[in-house]
């Protein structure tokens, strides 16, 4: 797996053979990424169960300002790290998503939530971004999900995209 497009295009990232990691393969993300172009140029990124990084860098990559990297799992953490290696503006929480979120200061203008499909949690996961008041005011929230996972239930929110590749469905959220 690789870097797609930007200032990091080409760059490979490292840890997707680990088990229980489910890379998003180059033409979703490209696809993912148009779905969002307009709102990454200058963005606070939050890159939730950020796994080897690959969605978090590549908004980097393309011009965000600055994206915090969420990850609890203790073997892939460290292909994490080595994949920001040589990256500016990331930050590495090592912690479970609850309590990294419980923590967070900061308002997001992308927030990327990719959580182990079999978990069901995009649910509790926004709205305690919503009870946090983590998202910025013309905010998004980007899922991926496993398409027969339930669909979020939340008044505030409006779908702005969703598209399903295979297995897996992009839905693109804003308040």
């Amino acid at each position: 797996m690789r870097v797609i497009s930007g200032k990091y295009k080409g760059k490979k990232l490292a840890g997707f053979e680990v088990d229980g990691t489910r890379p998003t393969m180059d033409r979703v993300k490209e696809s993912l990424f148009s779905m969002i172009q307009e709102y990454v140029t200058g963005a606070k990124v939050l890159d939730l169960f950020a796994g080897t990084g690959s969605l978090g860098i590549e908004a980097l990559s393309n011009g965000a300002e600055s994206c915090i990297f969420i990850e609890n799992g203790k073997e892939i953490i460290k292909y994490l790290e080595k994949n920001l290696k040589d990256i500016s503006n990331s930050t590495i929480i090592n912690k479970d998503y609850k309590l990294a979120l419980s923590e967070l200061k900061d308002k997001f203008d992308i927030i990327l939530i990719d959580p182990p499909y079999k978990d069901n949690i995009i649910n509790d996961c926004i709205n305690l971004i919503e009870t946090l008041e983590l998202l910025s005011k013309n905010g998004i929230i980007v899922c991926e999900s496993d398409i027969n996972e339930s669909e979020v239930i939340n008044d505030k929110l409006i779908i702005v995209k969703n598209k399903v590749y295979g297995n897996k469905k992009i839905t693109v959220y804003k308040v």
